[in-house]
């Protein structure tokens, strides 16, 4: 086995986790353009507009949240597998050259990738803000709530 095809393997899995982590970096780009836009163009004078604005800016909010999650998820694999790799060529095992596959290494799911202190911080603010955005003109317009 020569040392080119080694490396072009190593380069492979190199190249997918920066592809994940490309991925999550554009998917919390576009959650935040998602919930800007959103809440740019929703005034929120009345009721139904904050419905309509934690509605539109919180379910595509959740989605991306799970989204990145499942990228991060994907990432953590394909760095298992990188480390695993370069421990069994170093013991001259070449089985599975080029198998790609990242499923079969296990890693935290993706409630407790979610629940990560990155993703946590990123879009659990940003969801907490809407929440008691929402909260706030509910009561605001509700007052037979508070009284």
């Amino acid at each position: 086995m020569g040392n080119e095809e080694l490396f072009k393997e190593i380069d492979l899995i190199q190249g997918c986790i920066k592809r994940m982590a490309s991925n999550s970096f554009l998917v919390k780009g576009w959650a935040l353009s998602v919930f800007a836009g959103v809440t740019a163009i929703t005034k929120g004078e009345n009721l139904n507009d904050i419905v309509l604005l934690t509605c539109t800016t919180l379910v595509p909010f959740v989605c991306f949240w799970i989204l990145d999650a499942y990228f991060l998820q994907t990432e953590r694999r394909f760095r298992l597998m990188y480390s695993d790799r370069l421990k069994k060529r170093e013991q001259n095992d070449y089985s599975n050259l080029y198998d790609l596959n990242p499923n079969k290494y296990n890693v935290d799911s993706i409630c407790k990738v979610m629940w990560s202190i990155t993703l946590r911080v990123f879009y659990g603010i940003p969801f907490i803000i809407c929440i008691i955005v929402l909260l706030h003109k509910i009561i605001e317009e509700c007052p037979c709530i508070c009284h």
